[in-house]
């Protein structure tokens, strides 16, 4: 991998982030397989599309692994949170669970 200093212009920097934007989005690719398998696995287990501890889990790794590598925690917690979400929501479709919805507000009588 070329260090980051060595790009001498724009052109050429802005390949390499296409280019890394390709892994990432493969790497997402394959991440979705795998919250696709979880959602086979998990019914025999006996386990729900959302256990919260795992969630605190993978957050609170991720925050460590991006501090720990000089990245703003708080950036990849925002990601990870929309990704656990969009996975749990994912899991739930395949599980045959609805999401939580809110109560059905009766609208205001005029009383």
């Amino acid at each position: 991998m070329k260090p980051v200093t060595e790009f001498e212009n724009m052109a050429e920097l802005r390949c390499e982030i296409d280019a890394l934007d390709g892994q990432i989005v493969a790497q997402l690719v394959r991440r979705a397989a795998l919250i696709a398998r979880a959602a086979e696995l998990k019914p025999k287990e006996g386990l729900p599309a959302r256990i919260q501890s795992r969630v605190d889990e993978v957050i609170k790794n991720v925050r460590i692994k991006a501090e720990n590598q000089g990245l703003d925690p708080a950036l990849v917690e925002t990601l990870w949170r929309e990704m656990i979400e969009w996975s749990i929501l994912e899991e739930e479709k395949t599980l045959g669970v609805s999401p939580i919805q809110p109560p059905d507000i009766p609208e205001e009588t005029g009383l």
